[in-house]
């Protein structure tokens, strides 16, 4: 029996809002939000990453990573200072080290939360299969099927 297709990627961006908002909400009592501790997560992976390297690490434009940087900045969470020709690098503060911190714990216990009613098997197998969608082409590169012009 074959799953309906759009069933099957509506369950997949289902799950990712689902554990989006469950996420969000965790993460509100420290005063941040996921895109936030995101894009912190990436800074603290990629110490002086350009403005552009931290929106593809973080899936948004380089104009949208742009205007949250600058609100993060005056949180106090990152500093930016000029890089290489026209490249602003990022970097965490100690504010913003301590935030990343703490809401990587409170991510860790939402995932392990979110990911209980699996077992290794079973999350090992969801891995290897989203690993499988992912190594294909880019969406750009995808094509919509071709069809017969109506005449």
């Amino acid at each position: 029996m074959s799953m309906d297709l759009e069933r099957l990627g509506r369950k997949i961006k289902a799950a990712q809002h689902r554990q989006h908002r469950t996420l969000d909400a965790a993460l509100a009592p420290l005063g941040t939000t996921i895109v936030q501790w995101d894009a912190l997560r990436a800074i603290g992976a990629r110490p002086a990453a350009s403005g552009h390297e931290l929106a593809l690490a973080t899936f948004q434009t380089d104009q949208a990573f742009g205007t949250l940087a600058t609100r993060l900045e005056a949180q106090g969470l990152i500093e930016r200072r000029a890089g290489e020709g026209r490249r602003i690098d990022h970097r965490l503060t100690s504010a913003g080290a301590r935030m990343l911190d703490a809401a990587n714990k409170v991510a860790s216990d939402i995932r392990v939360q979110m990911f209980a009613s699996l077992t290794d098997t079973e999350r090992a197998t969801l891995g290897a299969l989203l690993d499988k969608l992912l190594a294909m082409a880019e969406p750009g590169q995808l094509h919509p099927a071709k069809r017969p012009s109506p005449r």
